[in-house]
């Protein structure tokens, strides 16, 4: 039997409902979630540099000042590294004297703030276990707090990167080690899978996380054409093809014109 007019209406406005819902949900804001944060690396961030994620000079890689430290709960061994995080004061906890109100700023995850188990999770171990803490840049730390504090309450959200240009990959180690870092991640910031491929060959080599942001490849890979395949944590995946040329020495840093959004 035909559906009736009835019917059919009724069935495409609850089709149109969850759609509705579906789309609502999918926009749903992060949740903020509360942590303490502290500073290190100085008023220009020098002391910021290198770190856990093996981003080496992050002015010259494009992370700034912008930048934090993070407990191991949020840096879960390297996975989070360069993911993006909105942070404020915590007004409702914070002493008023040290918090700036109605200010966020963004960071990107450069560096673990390792635990210190010889002091208390309250008097020092600020990134001890099972703590959310950020350490962060001292510059970027100094638009919610004020120096003198030390240490602040925030409220914290992920949030997508942005970043300029494309993805870039820096090539380092010998024959049978190749340790490539991967750089300037837009969207989820963080690679959940790397893959390889050589121009003298049609299959891709899954490679490994190393340390943070570096993934490395045992096979015998120098001087030939290479194409790189990402997959965010996001589950977005990209190809890089050819984007490392032929006759390449160790140490060069492949600047793509593809990001992730």
């Amino acid at each position: 039997m035909a559906p009736t007019p009835a019917r059919a209406i009724a069935v495409a406005l609850l089709t149109f409902v969850y759609c509705g819902l579906a789309v609502a949900a999918d926009k749903a804001p992060m949740k903020w979630l509360r942590a303490h944060a502290t500073f290190y690396g100085g008023a220009d961030a020098s002391g910021t540099m290198g770190g856990a994620c093996g981003y080496g000079n992050l002015y010259s890689s494009g992370y700034g000042t912008r930048t934090a430290a993070l407990s191991s709960v949020l840096f879960n061994d390297g996975a989070s590294c360069g993911q993006c995080y909105k942070i404020a004061c915590d007004r409702k906890l914070a002493n008023q004297a040290f918090c700036r109100p109605g200010v966020t700023v963004t960071i990107t995850a450069t560096n673990l703030c390792p635990p210190n188990n010889a002091l208390p999770n309250d008097n020092g171990g600020w990134c001890n276990l099972p703590r959310q803490h950020f350490d962060m840049a001292q510059p970027a730390w100094e638009k919610i707090g004020v120096y003198k504090g030390g240490i602040i309450p925030v409220m914290y959200q992920r949030v997508p990167c942005v970043k300029k240009g494309g993805v870039r990959f820096k090539i380092v180690g010998h024959d049978y080690f190749n340790l490539v870092t991967v750089m300037n991640v837009a969207a989820a910031g963080s690679i959940k899978s790397m893959d390889v491929k050589s121009s003298d060959s049609t299959d891709w080599m899954p490679m490994a996380r190393n340390w943070g942001a570096n993934w490395h490849s045992l096979t015998l890979l120098t001087g030939k054409e290479l194409s790189f395949r990402l997959t965010d944590t996001d589950g977005q995946t990209i190809v890089f093809n050819a984007i490392v040329l032929g006759g390449w020495k160790f140490g060069q840093t492949f600047a793509s014109n593809l990001q992730f959004a």
